[in-house]
């Protein structure tokens, strides 16, 4: 069960036909590896941004299977029981939460779901499963949000992916509680590559969560997942990440949606780890009252660089986007928001709200808010906020007048500014997450 399963170091044709060979897939599947590869090879690096030249893309591992998929709880290692029991999954499922599915490396080894989703008709399964028993389905979708042309990072993608998620939701179906999954680094020198899949048919709705986590290693190793949404008519999918990825992970993440007429995306975000990420979900609001929600906070500590952002594109009439980010840099570490609402022309009556404030712990912490409203139209209401301070001198001094350490007093501050972003978690995740905080709080302290 722990034995493990790699294919050569660096990415050449020979690896994408190893990895398509090693999983069976349908030959349009390995075609498009070897169109995405081929972008690959000449596609630019971004123009801006954090430094990425630690990352040696010819010294990965790109696929590694380093636990087998099981069917129960049991059969897990005790090594990878004691990781998920330390972050709560365990106990969040037994809480009745609709699915766990978990990954390490590049393949998911454990799955659940409850009778009752199985019996909406929701379609939950590892992406290569659903590529097998869905195999159409899949096709309809995969890549079609983000293609493999988009960008350097989704051209790899394209040629490398493993793992990941299929949601498929049926007409007028409300999924009640989360569906999660959860994405775990084990393997030193690799990189994880996971594709996730959320459909909603019109009408219906969806939350789904992941959380994502690595040991820390002696040299740099990357996570490029995707996630690809497509909220129909009337539907409603709220996206959750937990990050807490060790601080030598490069974290160069692509996610977008696509939502019909009255369908609402949501996105909610928490960033505690990793060494640079570059992450910038997207909605596209391609139909006329459709809707997003994008809402983030990151903590960045020392050594770390974070880009993070949002993006709402405006297709259609009255439709409507709010980007909200809170962001607390400690230490030498440098925090970058980029929210970005462009409207076309035919989008008349469309509203955008950017806010971004950033909480300074430190004299050396960095950061930047780069805003871009665009609009092409003069029926539009777009507004951009940002502020910047630091903690306050006398509100530390008063926590502390009333018992409370410098590090409590300033950990509440700190939970208390990004209050606004947890109360959209569910309880469960919000403590988890919490807690998580603190822990980084008081590394950041001690």
């Amino acid at each position: 069960m722990n034995q493990k399963t790699a294919l050569q170091r660096g990415l050449s044709q020979r690896v994408v036909e190893g990895i398509s060979r090693e999983k069976g897939e349908p030959r349009w599947m390995l075609e498009l590896r070897l169109r995405s590869l081929e972008l690959f090879q000449r596609l630019p690096k971004p123009n801006f941004g954090p430094d990425l030249s630690e990352i040696d893309l010819s010294d990965l591992a790109y696929y590694v299977r380093s636990v087998e998929p099981v069917k129960s709880w049991d059969e897990l290692p005790e090594e990878i029981k004691r990781t998920f029991d330390e972050l709560g999954l365990p106990e969040a499922e037994r809480e009745a939460l609709a699915g766990l599915g978990a990954q390490v490396d590049s393949e998911v080894v454990y799955r659940s779901i409850l009778e009752e989703v199985r019996a909406q008709g929701v379609i939950f399964l590892p992406m290569e499963e659903a590529l097998k028993k869905h195999p159409e389905l899949v096709r309809q979708y995969f890549m079609r949000a983000i293609p493999p042309e988009d960008n350097l990072f989704s051209a790899l993608h394209g040629a490398v992916w493993s793992g990941g998620t299929f949601v498929w939701v049926p007409e007028g179906v409300e999924v009640k509680i989360p569906l999660q999954g959860y994405f775990r680094m084990q393997t030193a020198g690799a990189g994880q590559f996971e594709h996730t899949i959320v459909v909603a048919e019109p009408g219906s709705s969806v939350h789904y969560i992941e959380g994502c986590s690595a040991p820390r290693y002696t040299k740099a190793v990357l996570h490029s997942g995707m996630v690809e949404v497509f909220a129909k008519q009337g539907a409603h999918v709220r996206f959750t990440t937990i990050q807490n990825w060790s601080r030598n992970v490069y974290n160069l993440n692509n996610k977008r949606a696509i939502a019909e007429a009255e369908a609402k995306v949501d996105w909610v975000s928490g960033s505690l780890g990793s060494k640079v990420t570059m992450l910038y979900p997207t909605t596209i609001l391609a139909g006329p009252g459709a809707k997003t929600e994008n809402l983030g906070f990151a903590f960045a500590r020392d050594g770390q660089h974070l880009d993070l952002g949002a993006r709402a594109i405006h297709l259609a009439p009255e439709t409507s986007s709010r980007l909200v980010s809170r962001s607390v840099v400690q230490g030498d570490a440098k925090a970058v928001f980029r929210g970005k609402v462009h409207v076309a022309p035919q989008a008349k009556g469309a509203r955008g709200h950017v806010e971004c404030s950033t909480l300074l712990l430190s004299p050396e912490a960095k950061t930047e808010t780069i805003p871009t409203l665009n609009a092409e139209t003069d029926q539009v209401e777009l507004a951009h906020e940002a502020t910047v301070g630091r903690i306050s001198q006398e509100s530390l001094f008063y926590l502390m007048s009333r018992g409370l350490s410098q590090q409590e007093a300033m950990s509440l501050i700190v939970n208390g500014f990004v209050s606004p972003i947890l109360k959209e978690i569910p309880l469960e995740y919000s403590l988890e997450l919490k807690r998580l905080l603190e822990m980084s709080f008081q590394g950041a302290l001690g």
